[in-house]
């Protein structure tokens, strides 16, 4: 399933008790399948945000079974399944108007949509207008009160890129692993006073892109130079700068042909070392 979600009014994507997130209004939607289908436990998703961060393109896979008659108005394949594109129409009844799902198709054999992913991709927006962002941007838009230049933000992040320990820009957790290959780190001056700064790895550890973000403005606005950031990474240390949500989204989520699907998932369940 394809997924797209504004964040600014949800407890993040994950399920907690008491709060409305993505996955918890999500599940409640596919839980109102026809008779006769499983009611799947939980969905599996590519990336999981926090609070406040939006999504463009998010991608969930979920573990059904085939019905075995057809039921209600919605057409059901000989192989037991519903039209999809159908049941996503269902589906966005349900949902509230801030999370839609785009599209949905049968999964390829070996398919799990989040240790099969190959790259993930945010955006992070940011406006260094005088007067704050345009009102419509608000929510997806970081408003910085000082002039921002690409030049030497773009010098900083370009020693970045690469597989690292990334320890000093994620928030620690006691298991797991905070080694990352960062493959895509860029800004631009999109408009006259908005930027953008696309950012792409392998995956991502907890707050990394929001911890980037925030030490590069330090950067772009001329409070540092532009060798502080490596030398964060070099510390393992991690620093208080932390961009906000509301500027973040992730828009894309790539994955290995269909044969590869499989190995790519066992792969990434492996524990990464540290490179030589």
């Amino acid at each position: 399933m394809d997924v797209s979600y504004d964040g600014t009014d949800f407890s993040g994507w994950a399920r907690q008790p008491g709060r409305r997130t993505v996955q918890g209004l999500l599940e409640e939607a596919l839980q109102k399948q026809p008779p006769g289908a499983a009611v799947p436990k939980s969905v599996v998703v590519a990336g999981r945000t926090d609070a406040g961060v939006h999504a463009t393109g998010q991608v969930v896979h979920v573990d059904v079974v085939p019905l075995s008659a057809p039921s209600g108005r919605i057409p059901v394949s000989a192989e037991g399944i519903p039209d999809l594109t159908r049941m996503a129409g269902r589906w966005n009844r349900l949902l509230p108007g801030d999370v839609r799902v785009l599209g949905a198709r049968i999964a390829p054999e070996g398919f799990d949509a989040r240790f099969s992913a190959i790259r993930r991709h945010y955006r992070y927006r940011v406006s260094d207008a005088p007067w704050g962002v345009d009102p419509l941007r608000r929510n997806d838009t970081l408003a910085w009160n000082r002039p921002l230049s690409t030049d030497a933000m773009n010098a900083a992040a370009a020693e970045l890129l690469g597989l690292h320990d990334f320890a000093a820009y994620c928030k620690q957790r006691e298991t797991g692993t905070t080694i990352r290959e960062l493959q895509r780190l860029e800004w631009e001056r999109v408009d006259d006073h908005l930027l953008e700064v696309r950012v792409s790895a392998d995956a991502f550890c907890h707050s990394m892109v929001r911890s980037l973000v925030g030490v590069l403005l330090l950067v772009g606005d001329g409070r540092r130079s532009d060798a502080w950031p490596s030398k964060v990474l070099e510390s393992g240390i991690r620093d208080s700068a932390v961009a906000p949500a509301h500027g973040l989204t992730l828009t894309a989520v790539d994955y290995p042909p269909d044969t590869e699907l499989a190995a790519r998932a066992a792969q990434t369940r492996n524990i990464r070392t540290t490179p030589s």
